[in-house]
């Protein structure tokens, strides 16, 4: 009990040596829950944002235009046959979601991970529904689906709402593959960001990706270079759903905001077309 009680302090979570670690060295860290000691979040905690996260699903709150859509499909794909229900910008839709339990303490996680200067940047949903083999999300790097800035340090958080396996659909993550000199080369998957947000990174047979086995209540924290992805949900019963938070330097999502990028679907066309590119530092 000692030990729960001391890396869990109100709104803030604290982070071992060993964890800031293999956040530096692997690109990614997984924060779980163990027999003695207490996860990021307490179950009643997950619970009350899994409520949160389900009132979305049911569109029983509005989400204007393309912030609600399927990422592994094209803007006209039908909603009923929507295989990773993805929900941009939820705090902003729901605004009592602002400053939750999750987002205090992932705070206080970044902060430890790289610095006092981390602020939210931008908050997003994930979920894919049982019996849906095409919910692949592409590999990728997060920064491709951004404006490159000088500073890129960037903790995303991936809180597991459901125990997230290789059967229904886990994040899987290449090791490493934050220390590349250079950003992959990301493609629009269906030709056009006009007909759809995702973005799919060229990968290499020397790339080891390693699947992240997770139980609900954990957390993943990964870098903006490193590459992941995640295959589709083949179980017959359990959805795989996530909450993520994104903290970045306070200066870079300034600079996001100035030239009008909000990581919304909506945002302009023309914005959309000039992330990812390391030629054009903001």
């Amino acid at each position: 009990m000692e030990e729960v009680e001391s890396r869990r302090q109100g709104d803030r979570y604290v982070v071992s040596e060993e964890e800031i670690g293999k956040f530096k060295n692997d690109g990614y860290v997984h924060l779980k829950v163990a027999l003695n000691r207490s996860g990021v979040l307490s179950e009643d905690e997950v619970c009350n944002l899994e409520k949160e996260f389900m009132a979305f699903v049911r569109r029983e709150i509005h989400v204007e235009g393309r912030d609600f859509c399927d990422m592994s499909g094209d803007y006209s794909k039908p909603m009923e046959s929507f295989s990773i229900i993805n929900i941009m910008l939820p705090s902003k839709y729901n605004p009592r979601l602002k400053g939750n339990i999750y987002e205090k303490r992932a705070a206080s996680i970044a902060e430890q991970l790289l610095g006092s200067d981390m602020v939210l940047d931008y908050d997003q949903l994930l979920a894919k529904p049982p019996n849906k083999p095409d919910a692949e999300f592409k590999w990728h790097q997060d920064l491709a689906y951004w404006p490159v800035t000088k500073d890129t340090r960037t903790a995303s958080f991936w809180l597991a709402i459901d125990n997230s396996r290789v059967e229904n659909g886990c994040v899987q993550f290449v090791p490493g593959s934050h220390l590349e000199s250079s950003l992959r080369y990301h493609g629009p998957l269906h030709g056009d960001r006009d007909k759809s947000h995702t973005l799919a990174a060229t990968v290499s047979e020397n790339d080891k990706p390693k699947p992240a086995e997770i139980n609900r209540g954990d957390l993943t924290v990964h870098q903006e270079r490193t590459l992941h992805g995640s295959g589709g949900n083949f179980s017959s019963t359990s959805w795989r759903r996530a909450w993520v938070v994104a903290f970045r330097a306070r200066e870079t999502v300034e600079k996001e905001r100035q030239i009008g990028f909000t990581h919304s679907h909506n945002d302009s066309l023309k914005v959309l077309n000039e992330v990812g590119k390391e030629t054009q530092v903001i």
